[in-house]
């Protein structure tokens, strides 16, 4: 069965209790308003609606950065990946943590907002 997917999002883990500074200072970088939500947990960057989302999140482990891949059959895409090497970590909430063979954490996330009809199909 053919599924869509395409890179939804960037997320810049930060590890504080308290993103204020952190949002301060990626706005500021990045030339991207920004705002904090879900209870200051994450903050969101603005940027053109077809590009990728940046996200900062507040986290207990080291600073990374990591991609989140939207996808419109998690499920699908979590055993397609699987089969290229990577194996799940976690789920949270309605996403799926992975890590490619590489050692890089990615997280499968459902699509955001007006999931584009261009994202890449895959089997």
């Amino acid at each position: 069965m053919t599924h869509r997917t395409r890179i939804g999002g960037l997320c810049i883990d930060c590890q504080t209790d308290d993103l204020g500074p952190a949002l301060a200072f990626w706005s500021a970088a990045l030339g991207r308003e920004g705002a904090l939500v879900e209870d200051g947990r994450y903050a969101q960057l603005s940027g053109p609606p077809a590009a990728p989302q940046v996200i900062l999140q507040a986290v207990g482990h080291d600073p990374r950065v990591h991609l989140d891949i939207e996808t419109d059959d998690i499920e699908a895409d979590c055993a397609r990946l699987t089969r290229l090497g990577a194996v799940e970590v976690a789920r949270i909430k309605d996403w799926i943590v992975m890590q490619a063979p590489t050692g890089h954490r990615f997280c499968l996330v459902p699509p955001e907002g007006d999931f584009p009809k261009d994202a890449r199909e895959v089997d």
